[in-house]
């Protein structure tokens, strides 16, 4: 992705500045709101820091290199995909119990300590975290939608970005709720593969690549089958996308990705990883210690020795690099630009990275 893609065509206005402009507008909101509110919308705005910023630089970059002309909307609507992200990751993080991210304290993480610090029962703190996670979510997403309604572009436009984040909510709702429920393991029967991939399209996929790359064409005013296209661009991209991560989740060196890699192991998160090791013969070795919230990085290293031997990582491997190869050949098809092919080489070649 650009650097100019980055800055919005040269409007001067990028994502980041839209997204500081938001930030800043709440933060104006505590002098009449008191202490709590200041406090919840400091840590959201700490919650939206970090991160490569990839969703705002796909709007961007669809935007422009199918011809759009309206940079600055484009620059807004980049901010506000970031915010639903930040919402999805705090909300994420409340379901999973997880107080830290990228390395440091999460809104969660933030709000316990501060309760433990005044003396708060570990409930009390714990009931006080959700909370604060709750509702500091719903305020990124509220914010989010704002920015789309508010983003400039015409009228008939902004109703049609508010169908793609209307249906990216529900899909990805759907998708979260289906994780959950298959950590529950409540089917005696093994789950399919393809279900457990359309759970992560549906969690994943949808509002990191397909929403942006489906609302940068629709402020460049595409085609609807150049938007259709696009949107199995980053359906593609995507599943491959959650695949690596869900490796990182197990594999991953904590001091980078800055989340835990025991977190999903011992919640028992049904991944595709998982999936296909149920299909092995690895599987009676590996079950006593998956959903053990008590494991510990000794059993958990036996684990990884396992899930290595049977083939799985090398599968959920092969697997992400299918869907990338076949993401490249639908940019191909389409006769997108090749500017916007290199972008996705580059960015499959940073995923397979993070699977090295």
């Amino acid at each position: 992705m650009s650097a100019d893609a980055a800055r919005g065509s040269g409007t001067g206005l990028t994502p980041d500045d839209a997204l500081t402009e938001v930030l800043d507008g709440g933060a104006a909101h505590a002098a009449g709101l008191g202490a709590d509110y200041g406090r919840l919308w400091s840590a959201l705005t700490d919650a939206s820091a970090g991160g490569k910023r990839f969703r705002p630089a796909l709007v961007v970059t669809a935007h422009d290199l199918l011809g759009g002309h309206l940079a600055g909307p484009a620059a807004r609507v980049g901010a506000a995909v970031e915010l639903l992200h930040t919402a999805f990751v705090i909300h994420d993080d409340v379901i999973d119990g997880d107080h830290t991210r990228r390395g440091r304290p999460n809104v969660s993480g933030t709000f316990a300590a501060s309760a433990a610090a005044a003396g708060a029962s570990p409930r009390g703190a714990r009931t006080y975290a959700d909370t604060a996670g709750i509702l500091a979510g719903d305020l990124a997403l509220v914010a989010a939608v704002r920015s789309v309604a508010c983003c400039g572009a015409p009228p008939a436009t902004v109703e049609r970005l508010l169908d793609l984040i209307d249906r990216t909510v529900h899909v990805t709702a759907a998708g979260e709720l289906a994780d959950v429920r298959l950590s529950l393991d409540l089917d005696d029967a093994h789950v399919p593969l393809g279900d457990v991939l359309t759970m992560c399209e549906h969690k994943t996929a949808v509002y990191s690549f397909e929403l942006p790359l489906q609302a940068g064409a629709v402020l460049a005013g595409a085609e609807e089958t150049v938007v259709r296209r696009l949107g199995e661009i980053g359906r593609l991209v995507g599943i491959a996308f959650q695949l690596i991560d869900d490796l990182q989740g197990v594999f991953g060196d904590e001091a980078v990705t800055g989340k835990s890699a025991l977190t999903d192991l011992r919640e028992g998160k049904h991944t595709p990883l998982i999936a296909h090791a149920r299909s092995t013969q690895a599987w009676p070795a590996i079950a006593p210690f998956f959903g053990d919230p008590d494991l510990d990085e000794a059993r958990a290293d036996l684990v990884r020795e396992l899930l290595v031997d049977c083939g799985s990582r090398d599968f959920i491997e092969d697997l992400a690099a299918g869907y990338l190869d076949t993401a490249l050949n639908v940019v191909r098809e389409t006769g997108l630009p090749g500017e916007f092919l290199d972008g996705v080489v580059a960015l499959t070649r940073d995923l397979l990275r993070r699977a090295a």
